[in-house]
């Protein structure tokens, strides 16, 4: 790990480039952060998509989540539609799990099974 000195110490801007990423510290046009990381969550999946549903922190509503598509996020957004379309409902795309209004559960293994993954019910 680097020192407190090293941390506090690298270059945020640069007059040639604009600004830096903190983390690698190319241009932040040039930054492949995201790339690495969008591959590392890929590499994590074991093939397997789960669904589950959720009401904690949503005041008793109920959100179906569907988790381990092994999709890009370009990709993941499609088929985010595509399932809020199919359901007839609306929801949301947050870091790589889609959010489904409502419990939806059936009838989301039964379009994922035809779209050919394999999928589990997760959770009660």
């Amino acid at each position: 790990m680097a020192s407190l000195k090293d941390q506090l110490s690298g270059l945020v801007y640069s007059t040639e480039h604009g600004d830096l990423c903190p983390d690698c510290g190319y241009p932040i046009a040039d930054c492949r952060c995201a790339e690495a990381a969008e591959e590392a969550r890929l590499a994590g999946l074991d093939g397997i998509v789960r669904l589950r549903r959720e009401t904690k922190g949503r005041k008793g509503k109920g959100v179906t989540l569907v988790e381990g598509v092994p999709l890009k996020a370009d990709d993941l957004k499609i088929l985010a539609k595509a399932l809020k379309k199919r359901c007839g409902t609306g929801g949301a795309l947050k870091a790589g799990v889609i959010e489904i209004q409502g419990d939806q559960r059936e009838l989301l293994k039964a379009e994922l099974e035809s779209r050919g993954y394999t999928v589990k019910l997760a959770g009660g």
